[in-house]
């Protein structure tokens, strides 16, 4: 997103992508969620629309590779050690115990002390660019939203040709800039596996959708097509604590099934860590890769630097399963277990997504 920005000439953004000069001052970036850079090579044929763009590039996601640490990314450009939204479900610091659902929120956290970092959707306004975010109505008034989307007008649409309406009428100025969102690809993902008929019927329908929206966009609009992560289909559950002793000294099970945030008994404690991530590294052996709050931010998983308040919301040690493993939370390990797609790991497949490029 600093790239296409920068195209349209917002101050203070760098071109990593050699985007270039935005020909007409109009910009499109339709986000599908879920749709990892080695769909087209698989499943090419039931996406002819798609599989004929140019693809600029692939990216590799930010860690982990799930939506909101993802979109956060994609919006602030910084890393997640810098906008904080550090997985799906977190601890709240100081709040004995209490999770945090990034994408449903928590009426008790301020999105902007939260995600303190300023979007470029806000940057983007404040130099007189029109900024625009189509996606379900749903989402509009959402935590997740004003923590990560502020800044840009929200217009919700909950049918094909409704967004469809609503881009092609927000690119009628120029310059602009729309956010365009669907999560069908995603949902047949996580409920039936990649590569379901349901799945094949989502990814056939949003092809459809690009075909449409390049019939209908003005000329000269620069339309880009990317998403937050890739999928891969569960081979394996593990269940925390049943069967095995990995919920030894482990208070707080957060994160999701592909990367959990564990946070310990007694947090603070260098040996209960080391303790710990020997016991699982003993138990699950290479089906694991196991990290101290400490060795992660050391290795830079999530960004070269991580605020203070970031770190803060790190599990005390950090799993992140490997090959088709999930590692399901006791407590919800019948819903976790029922989904077949899963992502937020830090395998190629899912971390892996595409840059698609066409002018109308």
């Amino acid at each position: 997103m600093p790239s296409i920005f920068s195209g349209l000439g917002l101050g203070d953004t760098q071109d990593f992508l050699g985007c270039g000069e935005s020909p007409a001052g109009r910009e499109l970036l339709f986000l599908i969620d879920g749709f990892g850079a080695d769909v087209l090579s698989h499943y090419g044929e039931y996406a002819p629309t798609l599989a004929s763009l140019t693809q600029k590039d692939v990216i590799r996601t930010s860690f982990p590779s799930t939506t909101s640490t993802s979109l956060a990314t994609l919006t602030t450009g910084a890393m997640p050690g810098a906008h904080g939204m550090m997985g799906y479900t977190v601890r709240v610091p100081r709040s004995s115990g209490r999770v945090l659902n990034s994408l449903k929120w928590d009426e008790r956290v301020d999105p902007e002390i939260w995600q303190p970092v300023p979007t470029l959707f806000q940057r983007g306004v404040a130099a007189g660019i029109t900024v625009t975010h189509v996606a379900a109505k749903r989402y509009e008034d959402t935590g997740f939203t004003r923590a990560v989307f502020r800044g840009a007008h929200y217009r919700g649409a909950n049918v094909t040709s409704d967004l469809i309406k609503e881009t092609v009428q927000a690119l009628a100025k120029s310059p602009s800039f729309v956010y365009l969102y669907v999560n069908d690809l995603d949902s047949a993902g996580h409920s039936d596996g990649v590569g379901s008929d349901k799945w094949i019927a989502a990814l056939s329908q949003i092809d459809a959708m690009v075909k449409e929206l390049i019939e209908k966009l003005p000329k000269g609009v620069r339309f880009w097509i990317t998403a937050d992560h890739g999928m891969i289909n569960v081979e394996e559950k593990i269940v925390i604590g049943r069967d095995n002793e990995l919920a030894t000294n482990i208070s707080t099970i957060a994160g999701e099934p592909r990367t959990r945030h564990l946070y310990l008994t007694d947090g603070e404690s260098a040996s209960m860590k080391a303790d710990a991530i020997a016991l699982w590294e003993s138990t699950l052996g290479n089906k694991v890769k196991m990290y101290s709050r400490e060795s992660a931010i050391a290795a830079g998983l999530f960004g070269e630097s991580v605020t203070l308040d970031a770190a803060d919301r790190i599990g005390d040690i950090i799993a992140i399963a490997q090959g088709g493993i999930v590692l399901l939370d006791p407590e919800r390990a019948d819903k976790e277990g029922s989904m077949v797609g899963h992502h937020g790991g830090d395998s190629d497949v899912e971390s892996s997504v595409p840059l698609m490029t066409t002018t109308v």
